[in-house]
C-alpha cells in the first residue's frame, strides 16, 4: 500500500541509463535476489548462533544441580516418611525459635540433625538482637505468641564476618548502620578487645555479641511474658566452623532478675 503511494516520476528522456521502476516488479525483482540458498544459509547461521547461546547459559552449574538434588530429597524423603509433607502441609509446631546469622556455613537445620517443622528460622547480618529491629521482633512475637516455642536461641559462629566488619573502620555501604550496635559493644569493650590478637579478639566480640543479644531478648515484653507464664527458655551459642560443634554460653541471669531490670524504672507522674 505505501509503494502505491508513491509518486511515479515520468521516464526520463534521451539514453540516459536511468529506468523508472515499476514498485511490483521491484518488489519482486528484491525477493528474487535472496535464492533459497542464501536464505538456508542465513537460517543455519542463525540457528548456529541461538544454539551456542543456548548451550552457553544452559550449561548445568550449582544452581541447577541443586534443583536436582532437590528432586531426588523430596522423592526420598516422601518415601522414607509418607506422613511428613502431609502433616506439615497442614500446620507447624516447632519448639524452638532459632536467630542466627546469614552466613551460608551455619544452616542450623543441617547443623542440628533437624527435619523440616523443626526449627522456626531468623537469620541476620551478625546475628544481631536490638530493641529497634521491627523484623526480628515481628519474628519473636509470631513465634513465642502464636507458635508457642518453648526455646530462643541466638546463635554466633566463628570466624563470623561482619564481627571482622566491626572491628575494623573501613567504610562498607548500607551495612554500617547495621552493623552500628556491634561496633559500640567493641568499643564498651575496646580495653579488653585490644589486649588479644586479631582471631582472638574476633571470637570474644562474637560471644559478647550473643551475650549482649540474649539480654536484649529477655527485655522482649512477649519473651518476659513467656517466660513467667511457661518457662519460656533463652540460649546463647557459638557454632564453630571449623569443628562443626556447638558451644552453649553460660547465661547465669534467672528470670526473676531479668524482669526486676526491665521493670526496675518507674515513670513518676
Amino acid at each position: 500500500m505505501f509503494l502505491q503511494l508513491l509518486p511515479v516520476s515520468p521516464p526520463p528522456q534521451g539514453n540516459s541509463r536511468l529506468r523508472t521502476t515499476n514498485p511490483t516488479c521491484f518488489c519482486q525483482s528484491l525477493s528474487s535476489s535472496f535464492s533459497t540458498t542464501a536464505l538456508a544459509a542465513t537460517g543455519n547461521r542463525i540457528r548456529s548462533s541461538a544454539a551456542a547461546d543456548i548451550n552457553t547459559h544452559a550449561s548445568p552449574g550449582k544452581y541447577h544441580t541443586l534443583l536436582t538434588r532437590n528432586k531426588e530429597w523430596a522423592s526420598k524423603t516422601a518415601h522414607e516418611q509418607p506422613n511428613l509433607f502431609p502433616a506439615l502441609a497442614e500446620k507447624q509446631s516447632p519448639e524452638i525459635l532459632w536467630i542466627g546469622c546469614a552466613d551460608s556455613r551455619c544452616p542450623e537445620t543441617t547443623i542440628l540433625g533437624a527435619h523440616p517443622g523443626d526449627v522456626f528460622v531468623h537469620r541476620n547480618i551478625a546475628n544481631i538482637v536490638h530493641h529497634t529491629d521491627l523484623s526480628s521482633a515481628a519474628v519473636i512475637e509470631y513465634a513465642v505468641k502464636y507458635l508457642k516455642v518453648k526455646h530462643v536461641v541466638l546463635c554466633g559462629h566463628t570466624f563470623c564476618g561482619g564481627v571482622t566488619a566491626a572491628l575494623g573502620n573501613k567504610k562498607l555501604g548500607v551495612i554500617d548502620p547495621w552493623l552500628m550496635p556491634l561496633r559500640q559493644l567493641r568499643e564498651e569493650n575496646h580495653e579488653v578487645l585490644e589486649t588479644l590478637d586479631p582471631k582472638e579478639a574476633g571470637l570474644k566480640l562474637v560471644e559478647l555479641n550473643v551475650l549482649q543479644g540474649v539480654r536484649v531478648l529477655k527485655e522482649n515484653p512477649t519473651i518476659i511474658e513467656a517466660m513467667q507464664d511457661h518457662g519460656l527458655e533463652v540460649h546463647g551459642l557459638v557454632y564453630d566452623i571449623a569443628t562443626g560443634a556447638l558451644q552453649e554460653l553460660e547465661i547465669k541471669e534467672p528470670v526473676t532478675l531479668a524482669v526486676s531490670r526491665v521493670t526496675a524504672f518507674k515513670t513518676v507522674y
